[in-house]
């Protein structure tokens, strides 16, 4: 049966000290979640070390936004496996929209970084999604199958998250509806050998949304963005009902 996975990716947001002060926020709220659902925090690399120091230990697991799909090398501005889990990081978020738009992210580079990311015990959360364009042109399908069987050539599908993020749905406050993000990854999971794949739904999760899109019955958690910066907002959430 798949894990419920409610991970929080901050992007290029909080310092050290505003990553501090957010878990004197959320913490507390985490009394109240059930055992059963895991809380994942993906920082920007700088906040990775300070926060690795304060989860050590508890259950909030930590998360990295991007890794590199060699163990070294000539790669200025680059982080390699290695590196992430000497921080005592387990997760990992690859593929990204953003990473496709802005810095020529493909399929085949997010497959090697998810082989990467594997190779040293990360669990990688690969994100796929459509366009507004190829959603209009009916091919949320094709586009969305392809980029499973292209992104998972030669994974591991025992140690692995998906991550359905909806292009137009994503900091836009549209949010994909709540069955037919369900409809989406119930295709997501025919592609997949292994059907216990935990698939997130991601693209303007909020709070006031987060129960609707949980009570589908192919929704195994949610990647959030913009909602995850702000502590008690990100604490009902995870605290889903």
């Amino acid at each position: 049966m798949p894990k419920i996975i409610i991970a929080g990716n901050w992007k290029m947001h909080k310092t050290q000290a505003e990553a501090l002060e957010f878990l004197q926020g959320f913490k507390s709220h985490l009394d109240e979640t059930p055992d059963d659902r895991e809380v994942v925090l993906c920082a920007p690399f700088t906040a990775l070390p300070v926060l690795s120091k304060t989860l050590h230990g508890g259950r909030i697991r930590l998360g990295a936004q991007n890794v590199h799909w060699e163990r070294s090398g000539a790669y200025t501005g680059e982080i390699s496996a290695a590196m992430l889990t000497e921080l005592g990081v387990h997760y990992v978020v690859i593929g990204h929209s953003e990473r496709r738009q802005y810095f020529g992210e493909t399929d085949e580079t997010a497959n090697l970084r998810v082989i990467s990311a594997q190779k040293q015990g990360l669990i990688p959360i690969l994100c796929v999604g459509e366009s507004k364009a190829q959603r209009d042109a009916g091919e949320t399908e094709t586009v969305i199958i392809n980029q499973i069987k292209r992104g998972l050539v030669d994974v591991d599908q025992s140690n692995l998250v998906i991550a359905y993020e909806p292009i137009w749905a994503i900091g836009t406050g549209d949010t994909c509806e709540a069955t037919e993000a369900n409809r989406v990854i119930g295709l997501i999971r025919e592609q997949l050998s292994n059907k216990d794949v935990t698939i997130q739904y991601g693209g303007s999760v909020k709070p006031d949304n987060i129960d609707e899109i949980m009570a589908q019955p192919e929704i195994d958690g949610a990647l959030v963005g913009g909602a995850s910066l702000d502590a008690a907002g990100f604490a009902r959430i995870v605290n889903y009902r």
